[in-house]
């Protein structure tokens, strides 16, 4: 079972950027689709984005089209998401979490990813 441990939110003006790091342990890393998610205060938890195990393909929400980058590096563990032109509605604990089926088509329900980390808080000011 992989472990995940999200890193670098905090608070930044509209337009600004930040990139949010994942780091997994264990050996599995390689082999998990990987995706982000977040979470409004009072609001359901969202999909973000998605990537496969050789970062062949990546999906997206329609909110952050165009804005996010979702990348890993296989041989540092590692899952990135870069956030540009951030908006006020970005606000939101980001969680990163691993597909629980290899043959993953692109679902954006949390129910089919699971080995979720603590999030870290993005906060957007206006």
């Amino acid at each position: 079972q992989v472990q995940l441990v999200e890193s670098g939110g905090g608070l930044v003006q509209a337009g600004g950027s930040l990139r949010l790091s994942c780091t997994a342990s264990g050996r599995t890393f390689s082999g998990k689709v990987m995706g982000w998610f977040r979470q409004a205060p009072g609001k359901e938890r969202e999909f973000v984005a998605a990537i496969t195990t050789l970062s062949i393909t990546t999906y997206y929400a329609a909110s952050v089209k165009g804005r996010f980058t979702i990348s890993r590096d296989n041989a540092k563990n590692t899952l990135s998401l870069q956030m540009n032109s951030l908006k006020p509605e970005d606000t939101a604990v980001y969680y990163c979490a691993a597909a629980l089926k290899f043959a993953y088509t692109g679902s954006d329900s949390p129910s089919d990813f699971g080995a979720w980390g603590q999030g870290t808080q993005v906060t957007v000011s206006s």
